[in-house]
């Protein structure tokens, strides 16, 4: 037997009858909730259409109702509510995908809210009821409207006009409903139980809907303050006030309540409003008879909202002409305590004279804080005033500020300005102790769903522009800065080793051969401080180069781009230019643009950092004893020269520790969460070249040159990969080593190498790195890759990785890298002491977050501690 469906009261005078109501209403708004945008916005013309049909009598039926406003001020109301709210919103998307991105992958879905309590003022009751219902409609919501008991009659056939109109249209029956026998239970007990309420009235109506439990949007109380500067037009600006002030008697919320108006314009104002028909209330009784009327206890009397000024000094016992506009007192305290200071909703209005604009500034703004915070300012003056305007916007903690506009008007939207939402629902943000600070329309009734699918980052691969690469390079890659590029001044930084032991002169005499002035700042120190990088730029300034060469290791280059910033950008500030980043493209700071006044030329003469190729420098504060990695590709040199004629006399400890930097390089830029197509292919030869030629180049030196420059060629393309891939953990755990027990870096990275890549190699890691690109652990199949590359054999991944190990082990005991860091002399007290503040700040290294394995500090500690005392 089918399911007798249970009937919707006719008439919703207590709890029982609306809770029946709204479950049908969300009944009806389920199936709303499926209609198309086609079929959402046929039902909302018709409605539209409908109620403007009926301004007229609406309007009637309100002045008669309530004995408030005036008819045909209602009637533009309505018609505003109508026409207006239509037109704002006929093209706007409220249904299925509102916004797409297929590049991005994301795409925005409106849906309804679902039920909306709509509080109806006694001010507005039809206008109001026509926004409210049509913004529900174009939403696909259902909305229950309390109307005030003194306006139900007028407030609920405004609502009927539009339900019949749209139910004709096509809409669910019953998708609008009300209270027929309003009560502040019932109102309590919409905004219970609705799913958001649009709550205008009074604070307390307003107070109790943000009380609710559920999300409301409320509006605050306004008590507009007005200033006339004296560049105003006077004629507009009173008569713009009139306009507003008299429209429906004032009941706009945003209508002006006082108005200030500077010393030197103030009679020629006030003759000005007393010719447009005002009444400038005489001081002394006829005053005080009107604040005692407009003001009871603090409050304003429920008599005097959108009466005319007539009546108002009719009940005050005070005689007007029956034709006067608005009651205007001369007051001069703008504290709550004066009854002007309030907000009136009546053609009532409190003027004050100000001697200067920043004293009107100031009356303002305590007007606004009596009771009007976030709602509603306004200003005239002459439009050129730009300050002025921009100063009073400073100092209003208003959301709608009006310049030379009648409030009324133009705080409701779009009739005296453009872009300012119509609405008759006015947000005044968290100075009024609303949820929002604009106009209420549309968007403020659906909710967003966001659909947003995975992406990888646009990725590069970034470089010098220039990369010259073979024995003997060096003087025909030079040769370009005099023939191409005409360059007239070069500066060469160096370290006194190289320069007194003639590496520097052939640099030299390519220059003069070319007729290009040089100097040579030779003081680069191997750990190179800021205080060195400053001497060296002073000297620079004065030299004016075009051009700077660095040649050396590491440490040179370093110190080179240190000077380079510098020297183009005095104002650079490290602490912020060493800022740590997840994602390059994406840190706070923005780096300066180099290359402005000088050409960067990098010349290594060590197999190791390849840093003639990277975006990176260290560099250390003497003073403080602080290291600035800095990381931008702004750091890039223009040109790199790698020339092993530079390279044949490295010591072994150099080539060792060098060479195995390489390799650790190599490795990570392949492991890395950010590696490329474009960065393996470099990765894995210079980890063969490494494998294959850094034992002879280690033994053999200047006699094998062969494995030098395959030893240089690896230190560069090393340098390429992980200057676009990143590096990982292991140069995190190094540099800590190096900072706290001066290890030679390359040995630093050598002795912690094999025991990180066992941790990274982990197919159920704790935690993986966070990139889109990195879709799944998978560091030990990579290693793998490398292992098969370098020549060693397996059954299986794992069986090739320990291949790999071994191979590397193997290499580091040629290269006479000790086992393990307690081999060096590292005292195990301090090791231990310092452990904590190793494993903290190697976490925290700018290398870490491309590591294939998100390490905990746990997890830094135990490998710290395997690497110190060996298995």
């Amino acid at each position: 037997m089918a399911k007798k469906k249970e009937a919707v009261p006719a008439v919703v005078d207590s709890v029982e009858t609306l809770e029946a109501k709204m479950k049908a209403m969300r009944e009806a708004q389920k199936v709303f909730a499926t209609y198309t945008q086609e079929q959402v916005d046929k039902i909302f013309y018709e409605a539209a259409l409908a109620a403007n049909k009926m301004r007229i009598p609406l309007a009637k039926q309100a002045v008669e109702e309530t004995g408030r406003g005036i008819v045909e001020d209602k009637v533009i109301k309505n018609h505003y509510a109508a026409e207006y709210i239509y037109n704002a919103y006929k093209n706007t998307k409220t249904c299925g995908v509102i916004e797409e991105d297929a590049a991005f992958g994301i795409k925005k879905i409106a849906e309804p809210i679902g039920l909306v309590a709509a509080v109806i003022p006694t001010t507005n009751p039809t206008s109001t009821a026509i926004f409210k219902t049509l913004i529900c409609l174009k939403t696909r919501n259902a909305i229950i409207i309390s109307p005030h008991p003194s306006a139900k009659a007028s407030t609920i056939a405004a609502a009927k006009i539009v339900l019949d109109a749209a139910v004709k249209a096509g809409a669910p029956e019953g998708i609008i409903g009300w209270i027929d026998v309003p009560s502040l239970e019932l109102t309590n007990m919409v905004m219970k139980e609705a799913d958001i309420t649009l709550a205008t009235g009074g604070p307390g109506m307003v107070k109790a809907a943000y009380s609710s439990g559920k999300p409301a949007l409320g509006v605050g109380a306004g008590n507009t303050p007005v200033i006339i500067d004296d560049t105003a037009d006077i004629k507009m600006a009173v008569s713009s006030i009139i306009h507003s002030k008299t429209f429906d008697n004032g009941m706009i919320c945003a209508s002006e309540q006082t108005v200030t108006v500077l010393d030197s314009i103030y009679d020629e104002v006030k003759k000005e409003f007393a010719y447009r028909g005002c009444y400038f209330l005489k001081k002394g009784e006829e005053l005080d008879k009107v604040r005692k009327t407009i003001i009871i206890n603090g409050a304003l009397n429920n008599k005097i909202p959108g009466k005319s000024a007539y009546e108002i000094a009719k009940l005050a016992g005070v005689e007007v002409p029956e034709d006067t506009k608005i009651l205007i007192g001369e007051v001069e305290s703008v504290d709550i305590s004066e009854e002007f200071a309030h907000e009136k909703l009546s053609p009532v209005l409190g003027m004050y004279r100000a001697k200067t604009y920043d004293e009107a500034l100031a009356k303002a703004e305590q007007l606004v804080a009596d009771g009007g915070y976030g709602h509603t300012a306004s200003l005239y003056v002459h439009p050129a005033e730009k300050e002025k305007i921009a100063k009073h916007a400073a100092a209003m903690k208003t959301c709608r500020i009006l310049i030379n506009t009648p409030s009324s008007h133009g705080g409701i939207g779009d009739l005296y300005n453009f872009k300012l939402a119509p609405s008759l629902t006015l947000g005044c943000g968290s100075w009024g102790g609303n949820s929002v600070s604009e106009n209420v329309g549309v968007k403020h009734l659906i909710n967003i769903k966001t659909v947003a699918e995975r992406r990888e980052n646009m990725l590069w691969f970034r470089t010098p522009e220039k990369v010259y690469f073979k024995k003997g390079c060096m003087p025909v890659a030079l040769d370009e800065l005099g023939t191409v590029m005409k360059k007239k001044k070069a500066f060469i930084v160096t370290d006194s080793f190289l320069y007194k032991n003639g590496y520097v002169a052939p640099i030299e005499e390519k220059l003069d051969e070319m007729g290009i002035q040089h100097t040579c700042f030779y003081e680069v120190a191997p750990d190179p401080t800021l205080q060195c990088a400053q001497k060296g730029t002073d000297q620079m300034k004065q030299f004016e180069p075009d051009t700077i060469i660095a040649l050396g290791g590491g440490s040179a280059m370093d110190a080179a781009k240190i000077m380079w910033v510098m020297y183009e950008h005095p104002e650079a500030n490290f602490e912020d230019m060493a800022m740590d980043f997840m994602d390059i493209r994406k840190r706070v700071y923005t780096f300066p643009k180099m290359g402005e006044k000088a050409y960067f030329v990098a010349i290594p003469t060590s197999s190791g950092t390849g840093s003639e190729v990277t975006p990176f420098a260290i560099i250390t504060d003497a003073d403080t004893g602080v290291k600035w990695p800095i990381a931008d590709y702004e750091l890039l040199p223009n040109m790199a020269i790698v020339d092993v004629d530079n390279m044949m006399t490295q010591p072994k400890g150099l080539t060792s520790a060098s060479g195995i930097d390489v390799m650790t390089h190599a490795i990570e830029a392949y492991v890395s969460i950010m590696a490329t197509d474009y960065t393996d292919g470099l990765a894995m030869k210079a980890v063969k070249n490494v494998f294959e030629y850094l034992p002879s180049a280690y033994k053999n030196g200047a006699n094998d040159p062969k494995a030098r420059e395959m030893m240089a060629n690896a230190s560069c393309m090393a340098g390429m990969a992980f200057a676009n891939a990143f590096l990982g953990l292991n140069h995190s755990m190094a540099h800590k080593l190096g900072a706290f027990h001066h290890l030679p870096h390359g040995v630093a990275n050598a002795v912690v190498l094999t025991e990180v890549i066992r941790y990274n190699a982990a197919e159920v890691p704790t935690k993986m790195g966070t990139f889109s690109q990195y879709e799944y652990p998978h560091a030990l199949a990579r290693y793998a890759e490398l292992g098969r590359f370098a020549g060693c054999q397996g059954k299986d991944d794992q069986e090739v990785l320990d291949s790999f190990i071994a191979k590397l082990e193997d290499l580091k005991e040629k290269i006479g890298i000790k086992k393990t860091i307690k081999d060096y002399g590292i005292d195990e007290k301090y090791f231990l002491d310092t452990l904590d503040d190793m494993v903290e700040q190697a976490f925290n290294d700018q290398c870490t977050g491309a590591n294939p394995r998100y390490p905990l500090m746990k997890e830094i500690k135990e490998i710290y501690l395997k690497c110190y005392y060996g298995k």
